[in-house]
């Protein structure tokens, strides 16, 4: 099964380096613990048209696409407006969010010993984070109640962490569990020395050819701390490619080449 899963990481303060990314790998292990596989990641900064552009590419993808950053209500927040610039419809206050907002900020004022007053002008300005764009689903948020949202297979939530990694989780267990173990594969590969991509180039296009659903990777490395210069040469696929790899593998016997341990993942 081909699910194509991706990722989009909004914010200036990524692409600056003040922050450092931590969404990307840990959506890999999110996926990784469900049997499912990221084919492809973005970074886009704080620019209109640029989130715009790339979330239209999102919807039109058909598949899982997961939005971390700018839904706040700040001036440097635009994720809302340019979802639904992509989509081409309004921003509406949803409900449910609304009622979610509400309730947050009567626990903050519980919390601060203070009254609860949701016309005060800055309670007011928070209700912007319940904007979003007409037909969107909330996700909940269980670290302050500040819903993320849903529209198709675009799912919009926080840059912080804390609130977007159990968000995502809730998103793939709900939406997705019965697509867990589809994007699953496995690899065997060899330690190869000596030897030349270039040279090689021919041999893996050959196992392609010959054993369609398998992949073929060369991942070379100059400095090692124990094999030093080297290939990690290998196919994948979603059975066992044992076929595949005893090929590769007899291949690069005839060619000559040192082989060194063995890998499966």
């Amino acid at each position: 099964m081909n699910i194509d899963i991706g990722l989009i990481i909004v914010g200036d303060e990524i692409l600056s380096g003040k922050r450092q990314d931590k969404h990307l790998s840990k959506v890999i292990e999110l996926l990784g613990a469900r049997g499912l596989q990221l084919a492809w990641a973005r970074y886009v900064g704080d620019d209109r048209p640029r989130i715009t552009a790339a979330l239209r590419e999102a919807f039109a993808s058909g598949g899982p696409v997961f939005s971390c950053g700018g839904i706040g209500a700040t001036p440097d927040d635009h994720t809302r407006q340019c979802a639904a610039a992509a989509l081409g419809v309004e921003l509406q206050l949803h409900p449910e969010a609304r009622s979610l907002i509400l309730e947050r900020m009567r626990d903050v004022a519980l919390e601060q010993g203070q009254p609860y007053e949701p016309e005060r002008a800055d309670n007011q300005h928070r209700l912007n984070m319940g904007m979003f764009p007409v037909g969107a689903q909330i996700i909940p948020n269980p670290f302050n109640k500040i819903a993320g949202f849903s529209v198709g297979e675009v799912h919009f939530l926080p840059g912080f962490p804390v609130m977007a990694w159990p968000m995502i989780e809730w998103v793939l267990d709900t939406r997705y569990a019965h697509l867990h173990g589809g994007g699953r594969t496995v690899e065997r590969s060899v330690i190869v020395f000596g030897a030349m991509e270039a040279s090689l180039t021919p041999m893996m296009e050959a196992i392609e050819a010959r054993f369609p659903g398998v992949k073929v990777f060369s991942l070379p490395s100059v400095n090692h701390p124990e094999w030093g210069r080297h290939i990690e040469l290998g196919v994948k696929s979603a059975q066992d490619p044992v076929d595949a790899f005893a090929e590769l593998r007899a291949n690069l016997q005839q060619f000559g080449a040192r082989l060194g341990p063995e890998v499966v993942r």
